[in-house]
């Protein structure tokens, strides 16, 4: 992997740091730095509208193929727009997923005719989805899943149910892996469906978290409709798609969010300067080991995306979540002790953004697969041990 930034790249840099200062301004200035993990509700209505806004200028969607309204832009031009957009303070992305999970597996998977008629709406921030993989009793083991599609006709009919469905309640899509044949082993008979969420069939509940928000929601399917031309990939073929999506979870969306990770290590740091305590030497060893970390983090994740192709997840993305998990956890952890008594006392608007990230990072070693999972995935298909037991 050669990361090197060349005068052309430089010159995007510049490009992407000037528009962004111009435009983060104005109407939009307020939102800077608002909108990250348990600060989602924060400013919804002004987030969407700077969502098309960057639609509008071609600053979304910039690593999809020309053809379907991206930039094309290599994984070094990636990085650096990531990289400014977290300097300049960047508010939390409404339409993260489906710019980097729901539009890349339609690049890989769909029909002509699903990516003509989602992807620009994707782009432009006209739609916004959400992901409908976890239920119940088929979060880290995922192959579980029980909700059903019976088709009907021209239509395929949802019932289940879904939970930890991010931003659902915002969402006007959702990608959704039903079951389609109840007779077939737990990986095949899956399919892998696209289902509009505003319509009757559909129940949202939030799930109300320790910040205060509810970013998170159960989701239920009660004769939910969504036209057979809205299937990705083969009928029972679902798996596969799914594998493909999380592929695309674990790359280059990463980035994104390991800016956001710097920006937060960043603000302890200044509140250690502020509070005196940036002198305690377990303090500083604790912030460069942080440090440290962050930038292992990159690098792993660079490295992988440098010699990934398409859909397929390489063996080494495999620790990425296991990783990232456990040093957020311990990152929020870290906030806490820089603050000190000062942790326990909010400012006038509630939580503090250094306490919301310690009440959200509880979480982060079980959602999206716990550390327990990560571990049997690491070692069964990167390692080759034997399966865990099954009881």
């Amino acid at each position: 992997m050669d990361l090197r930034f060349s005068d052309e790249d430089e010159a995007f840099r510049a490009e992407a740091r000037a528009w962004l200062e111009d435009n983060l301004s104005g109407d939009f200035a307020e939102i800077r730095h608002r909108g990250g993990p348990g600060d989602e509700h924060a400013f919804y209505e002004e987030r969407l509208a700077w969502e098309r806004h960057m639609g509008a200028a071609g600053w979304t969607c910039l690593a999809w193929p020309v053809e379907h309204g991206g930039r094309d832009l290599d994984l070094v031009r990636q990085v650096i727009f990531h990289e400014e957009y977290a300097r300049a303070g960047g508010p939390g992305r409404l339409g993260h997923i489906g710019e980097t999970l729901a539009g890349p597996t339609l690049i890989a998977f769909g029909t002509d005719d699903q990516k003509a008629r989602l992807l620009p709406r994707i782009r432009s921030g006209e739609d916004l989805w959400c992901q409908g993989y976890s239920e119940p009793d088929a979060g880290s083991d995922l192959a579980n899943v029980k909700t059903r599609a019976v088709r009907d006709g021209d239509d395929w009919v949802v019932d289940g149910q879904k939970v930890w469905t991010s931003l659902a309640h915002w969402a006007d899509w959702c990608f959704v892996l039903a079951r389609t044949d109840p007779d077939a082993a737990k990986h095949k008979g899956i399919s892998y469906l696209l289902v509009p969420m505003r319509q009757d069939g559909v129940e949202i509940r939030p799930i109300n978290q320790l910040t205060g928000d509810s970013e998170f929601n159960e989701v239920f399917f009660d004769g939910a409709r969504t036209s057979t031309a809205n299937l990705v990939g083969e009928v029972h073929g679902g798996w596969k798609v799914a594998m493909g999506t999380l592929a695309f979870e674990r790359g280059a969306s990463t980035l994104g969010q390991q800016m956001q990770f710097r920006n937060e290590l960043a603000a302890i740091v200044e509140a250690a300067r502020e509070r005196g305590t940036a002198g305690d030497a377990a303090l500083r060893q604790r912030l460069a080991a942080a440090w440290a970390g962050l930038e292992i983090m990159r690098w792993n994740s660079l490295r992988v995306l440098s010699g990934a192709s398409g859909a397929e997840l390489p063996r080494e993305a495999l620790i990425a979540k296991l990783y990232w998990g456990t040093w957020h956890r311990e990152l929020g952890n870290l906030a806490m002790d820089v603050l000190g008594a000062g942790a326990m006392v909010g400012d006038s608007d509630g939580l503090t953004a250094l306490q919301r990230l310690f009440l959200f990072s509880r979480a982060d070693t079980i959602y999206a697969g716990s550390n327990e999972i990560q571990r049997n995935i690491v070692g069964e298909r990167a390692l080759g041990l034997p399966r865990e037991p099954q009881p």
